[in-house]
C-alpha cells in the first residue's frame, strides 16, 4: 500500500471508528483499527472482565490486492475467510459501507 492510500485509508478509518460508537457508551466498547502491510483489520474492543485492560476481537479484514479491495472474516479458529458475497472493489469506502451494513450476517451478528 502506498502512502497516499495508507493516508487516505487511516482518515477514513479513524472516522468510521471515533463515530460508529455513541459517546456516552466508549466506556464499554470502542472501535479501533490497524494497518500492516496491504491489510486494514476492524477492531472491537470491550473491557476486559478482570482488571483494567482491554479485549480486541477482529470484525473485519479488507486486504488490497491488485488495487481492490477484498473483504474477509474471521471464524472462531482466529482463521480468515473471503467474503464471497462481497465483490472485490478499488474503493475502500464502498467496502467498509458493505461491512457496516452486513448483508451476509458475519460481521456484527
Amino acid at each position: 500500500m502506498d502512502d497516499f492510500t495508507k493516508t487516505r485509508v487511516t482518515k477514513i478509518m479513524e472516522k468510521y471508528t471515533e463515530n460508529k460508537i455513541p459517546k456516552h457508551l466508549q466506556n464499554q466498547i470502542r472501535m479501533t483499527f490497524k494497518i500492516r502491510g496491504n491489510n486494514v483489520t476492524l477492531l472491537e474492543e470491550r473491557p476486559a472482565f478482570r482488571g483494567d485492560q482491554w479485549v480486541q476481537l477482529d470484525i473485519a479484514q479488507f486486504r488490497l490486492d491488485q488495487n481492490k479491495w477484498k473483504v474477509y472474516w474471521r471464524d472462531s479458529k482466529d482463521k480468515w475467510h473471503l467474503v464471497e458475497e462481497i465483490t472485490p472493489e478499488e474503493d475502500y469506502e464502498k467496502q467498509l459501507m458493505r461491512v457496516d451494513k452486513d448483508n451476509t450476517g458475519v460481521f456484527w451478528g
